[in-house]
This record gives structure tokens, C-alpha cells and sequence, in this order.
């Protein structure tokens, strides 16, 4: 079994004339197509050069992808084949074998890709004021027919976001509360202010730590839950079957999840500010010596209560924007597992990204109140 090998002449005009011999196969173990790749890089490059495949012994299709990628995916009449050769050519043809072809940077691919990402994100945002408008309508209906409340879905959306979500807000409010108060304790030592730690931590977590915390604990928990739930039930048709029923998807899937937990969020605000507050007040403690008496009383008289409506506020639109964009990615799901997964994952980071803008534009509009 001879090795794959070539053989090459010129012709009258000088022009090469290339003949393979032997077993172009990976049956024959001495054959090395990287090395015969690179011995004919020159000629494959070179449009006078003729090529004789007839004289080889067997031609299997690792070979022939070889020989197809150098001459640029195309026989031509330069090329001598076998009708078993040639049967061989045109399976790679249609099987569409990629080349590997060293291009040119491509100048207009950004401006492609930027037009891309603008256009999907007006599509996202087209839908996520469609399902704005259906929301708004069904509210409207409901208030008009209060017997079609769907009042069980609420409370158990309710209990979900809200009251299964007390005890590790409660754990993440204080330990950061926690490491705020000793950082800041620190600092305000070195200058002799132990007294302001009240006013930062006052400040801080009422005003935007508190409500900041919730939003991103909903969304990482709630709002992913949310999604791969509504997710499923794309995935396994339920939704449809609600449509085809004649049920409304936005009164019994979408509207209960909205309200529960947009319902719940000002709560847990309240709830994880608290125990930031005493994390905070614990450090202080240690390590300045503030007493929870003084803290808890001097607490009123430094952050005015206009801070604590500002928190609310931002709890209710932080919980009604975290569901929103759930129920918008779980309603865009495909019928697949990927698409379920990457609904998933971009439905939390967009959550969280769109509460930390709002909360930007929010600290601007806010800023000359209660400071």
C-alpha cells in the first residue's frame, strides 16, 4: 500500500502539471496530510497549475477535503478526476464544507452587528409595550368585574416572592449591613466623627442600599423563577391550550405575578433595610462603642422621613419593572431547552441592569430632596 505522494511537471509553456500517486487515505497510517497541505500550499495558490488525480489508488473523503479547500471549493476543467473521484467532490459540495480562507478584516461587520442589536432590542422593546398595554387593559377589566380577580393566584404569587424570600434578605441586609458599619467605622474614627456613622448608614440604606438589595434579590430569585416557569409552560404548550380555551394568558399567568409581586416589593424594602440598619448598628457597637438605644433614637433625627416614601416608591416600581421583564422574557420562550435557559439568564441581567438605571435617573431627579 503505497503513502500518498505527487509527482510534478511542466509542460511546453512552463506551467506545472501536478499527478498524485499512491493511497490518499487515512487507511495508509505513513500518510501526513498536513505536511502534503503544506508542500502543495504553492501550486493550490497558482491558477496555471494542472492537476491528475487518475493515478491514484484510492481517494477517501479526508483527502479529498484536503485537495477541496486548496483549490477554493471548485473542480474545473484544470482538474482531471475518476467518476468515483469526482462522486466523491461533489458530496463535499453539497455537504457545504467550510473553507478556511484568510480574509480581510471585514470594515462594515461592527456596523452590521451595532444595526443587528439595535434592531433586536426594538423588538424587545416593542413587545414589552405590547404586553404594557394588554396589562394595563386586563387591570381595567378586573376593576370592572372584581369577581374575575384571579385572587388565589395573587396570594400564592405573594407567598413565593414575598414571604419565602424574608429569610435570606433578611441574611443578606445584615451582613452587609455588617461589613458597611465596620468599613465606615474605620474611616470615621481616624477623624474623630463616630457619631455620622448614623447619618451614612442612615442615608445610605434607607435611601438606596435598601431598595437596591431587594431589586437584585428579586430578580436573581423571583424574577428567574418567573421566567423559567412561564418558560415551561411555553415549552410544553400550556400556554396556547389557555388561548385556545378561550382564557385570557395576561389574567391568569401574567397579571397575578405583576401585582403579587409589585405588592410584596415595598415590604421587603422595609424588611432588608431593617436588617441592614442592625447589622450596621451591631458594628457601630463593637467598634465605636454606639449603644442600639442612641443609634435607633438618633436615627429619626438625621435622615428625614422623606427617605423612607423615596424607598418605597423605588421598591414598587423596582418590584413592577423586575416582573415586567420576567414575564416578558418567559412569554418570548421557544419551544426548546436553550431557549429556555437563555431567556432565563438574559431576563435576570436585564433586570438588574434596568433597576440600577432607574435608580440612576431616580437619584438625579431626587437629589435636593431629603438630603
Amino acid at each position: 500500500m503505497a503513502a500518498a505522494s505527487f509527482h510534478i511537471e511542466l509542460d511546453q509553456q512552463g506551467r506545472p502539471h501536478i499527478r498524485l500517486l499512491g493511497q490518499w487515505s487515512l487507511r495508509s497510517l505513513e500518510n501526513d496530510f498536513a505536511a502534503l497541505k503544506t508542500s502543495l500550499a504553492p501550486y493550490f495558490s497558482d491558477p496555471f497549475t494542472s492537476w491528475d488525480l487518475q493515478q491514484v489508488e484510492q481517494l477517501d473523503t479526508a483527502a479529498a477535503a484536503v485537495l477541496w479547500a486548496g483549490w477554493g471549493a471548485k473542480i474545473d476543467n484544470r482538474i482531471s478526476l475518476t467518476d468515483e473521484q469526482r462522486a466523491v467532490f461533489d458530496m463535499l459540495g453539497r455537504l457545504d464544507i467550510s473553507i478556511r480562507v484568510r480574509k480581510q478584516p471585514d470594515l462594515i461587520g461592527p456596523v452590521v452587528n451595532l444595526g443587528k442589536m439595535t434592531f433586536e432590542f426594538l423588538g424587545h422593546l416593542r413587545d414589552l409595550m405590547q404586553l404594557l398595554g394588554l396589562l394595563f387593559m386586563e387591570i381595567l377589566y378586573v376593576l370592572r368585574r372584581p369577581r374575575e380577580f384571579p385572587l388565589r393566584e395573587f396570594s400564592a404569587n405573594i407567598y413565593k416572592s414575598g414571604v419565602t424570600a424574608l429569610p435570606i434578605s433578611a441574611l443578606l441586609g445584615f451582613m452587609i449591613g455588617i461589613a458597611l458599619g465596620y468599613l465606615m467605622s474605620k474611616q470615621l474614627r481616624a477623624f474623630g466623627a463616630d457619631i455620622f456613622i448614623v447619618n451614612i448608614l442612615g442615608l445610605g440604606v434607607i435611601r438606596e442600599l435598601g431598595p437596591m438589595l431587594m431589586a437584585v434579590l428579586i430578580a436573581g430569585r423571583s424574577g428567574s423563577a418567573m421566567t423559567a416557569q412561564i418558560g415551561v409552560m411555553r415549552v410544553t404548550e400550556e400556554i396556547d391550550a389557555l388561548t385556545t380555551m378561550g382564557i385570557s394568558r395576561i389574567l391568569r399567568v401574567v397579571l397575578p405575578k405583576v401585582l403579587g409581586l409589585t405588592f410584596v416589593a415595598p415590604f421587603l424594602v422595609l424588611w432588608t433595610s431593617a436588617w441592614s440598619l442592625l447589622g450596621g448598628a451591631l458594628s457601630a457597637n463593637i467598634e465605636l462603642g454606639i449603644s442600639f438605644h442612641f443609634f435607633f433614637e438618633y436615627l429619626p433625627t438625621v435622615v428625614q422621613p422623606v427617605n423612607l416614601t423615596l424607598s418605597l416608591i423605588k421598591g414598587l416600581l423596582f418590584g413592577f419593572v423586575v416582573t415586567l421583564i420576567a414575564c416578558h422574557f418567559g412569554l418570548r420562550v421557544k419551544p426548546n431547552t436553550e431557549s429556555l435557559s437563555m431567556s432565563t439568564t438574559s431576563s435576570v441581567v436585564t433586570s438588574i441592569t434596568a433597576v440600577i438605571l432607574i435608580d440612576a435617573q431616580f437619584a438625579i431627579m431626587t437629589r435636593g430632596i431629603g438630603i
